[in-house]
């Protein structure tokens, strides 16, 4: 499936490929960021709901459930790929309920740098389908997309820092 629009966050990890992997295939650590209010969630947040493999392996399922300005959000998603310390991929299932982003890819990759890790974050996704939706999509979601990789990304370096 394409996308219309994307983000990506490269950074820098002190910690080998292996171990890093190991903390990003936790889901819920590696969305830690949606689970916290904050400005960009305009003080909502997000809580996980894990399958028995906890979004461990190809075909595992992960939901999303929160509010946002008294508005529920919901998207439930399911591993695509899974490849251990490289790579692991997750795409949103039907039409997720979010606000500035709609139907989504997202993953990470982990390339060996020297001593420690080169990480990339990324998401592909499109605008959201409702009539709302494609009016502040297109104006809000590369901020929240944008802002969604780099917490990742900086979470990521933050926990290994020497």
């Amino acid at each position: 499936m394409s996308y219309v629009r994307s983000a990506e966050s490269v950074t820098d990890v002190a910690a080998s490929p292996e171990t890093l992997f190991d903390f990003l295939d936790d889901q819920a650590a590696l969305g830690s960021h949606m689970g916290k209010p904050s400005m960009m969630m305009l003080g909502g947040r997000m809580s996980y709901s894990l399958d028995d493999s906890a979004g461990r392996v190809i075909g595992s399922r992960i939901s999303m459930r929160g509010s946002v300005l008294g508005l529920e959000l919901t998207v439930d998603e399911v591993i695509v790929e899974h490849r251990p310390p490289v790579t692991k991929v997750w795409e949103t299932l039907g039409r997720p309920d979010l606000l500035v982003i709609g139907a989504y890819r997202m993953g990470f990759e982990i390339h060996g740098s020297g001593g420690g890790s080169q990480l990339r974050v990324f998401i592909n996704y499109d605008d959201p389908a409702t009539v709302a939706g494609r009016i502040i999509g297109p104006l809000l979601g590369p901020i929240y997309a944008r802002w969604c990789v780099t917490r990742m990304a900086r979470d990521a370096a933050s926990r290994f820092r020497q």
